[in-house]
């Protein structure tokens, strides 16, 4: 049986440890996101208001509802709510300097000898949030690149969140989200003043596309990838989810293509189809 306490300082509805596992058990079957028993705060500040917002008085409430909603609009809302969108142009610096200087040259030179037609290079961004990573790399593209016709990029992000997709497929960020990262020579030269927040230029916004993709469901009709970022996603899923994620993309990306994952991640004991290789500061993998 489920029982309801509202905290009088917060407002916000209490979760108590059977419920806890109840709803943890059902945001990982939607997200693969494993979340323990010590975890408890980030149910009641992410998911209250969304409890209240839908009349309910408990969380196990809330996720029965959400289990009958045949528009999936509450699971929508739980998901928004319960993913870290935690993102920055230029993140870490590392894997774009990697980009620059080691994997794009790498990869346009085999693929520039495979064909006398246009040099096809296919990059996914596996958890792309709210763009600031997809964007970051198509600013490496275009200031390596410039305008030469030889060359056709295919930049995809994809994100579990529905309103991450949105901002990002919108391209627009308030101050805030611009200087976290962003050099301001970039934001003079690929961003607009939009009342108070910036927009991406059309020749950036044209070079990608983004899609919702759950990366715990089968992603096979992607197709192949030359390079794929998936960084500090797979922190969030248990062992078991991160062997399975990991060797879907290994099926996913080409046999002489580059996974870059989070500075903190390892693959060691995860998917030993990948080797770790090292290049200035940066760690990257390529397939056995």
């Amino acid at each position: 049986m489920s029982f309801y306490i509202i905290d009088k300082e917060t407002r916000m509805i209490k979760i108590n440890p059977a419920e806890l596992k109840l709803v943890a058990q059902y945001i990982h079957e939607i997200t693969g996101i494993y979340l323990d028993q010590s975890k408890s705060y980030l149910f009641e500040t992410r998911l209250s208001s969304v409890a209240e917002a839908h009349g309910c008085k408990s969380y196990q409430e809330l996720q029965a509802k959400a289990k009958k909603d045949p528009s999936k609009a509450i699971e929508k809302l739980i998901i928004d709510a319960i993913t870290t969108n935690e993102t920055l142009f230029f993140r870490d610096k590392g894997p774009f300097e990697l980009m620059q200087h080691k994997i794009l040259p790498e990869i346009i030179d085999a693929r520039s000898s495979k064909s006398s037609l246009k040099t096809q290079v296919r990059i996914w961004s596996a958890a792309a949030s709210t763009g600031q990573e997809l964007y970051s790399i198509a600013i490496v593209i275009k200031e390596l690149i410039r305008d030469a016709p030889g060359y056709a990029f295919t930049l995809l992000g994809t994100d579990i969140s529905d309103a991450a997709i949105a901002q990002a497929s919108y391209g627009k960020y308030n101050r805030f989200e611009i200087e976290r990262g962003l050099d301001k020579k970039y934001l003079q030269k690929f961003f607009t003043l939009f009342g108070e927040s910036w927009k991406i230029k059309d020749e950036i916004r044209a070079m990608v596309n983004f899609q919702k993709v759950n990366l715990m469901h089968p992603f096979t009709s992607l197709g192949k990838f030359d390079i794929i970022f998936c960084r500090n996603v797979a922190i969030y899923f248990s062992l078991e989810d991160r062997k399975k994620l990991f060797n879907k993309l290994a099926d996913s990306l080409a046999d002489d293509g580059y996974l870059v994952i989070g500075s903190t991640e390892s693959l060691s004991g995860v998917c030993p189809r990948f080797i770790p290789k090292r290049h200035l500061r940066s760690i990257f993998y390529q397939k056995q």
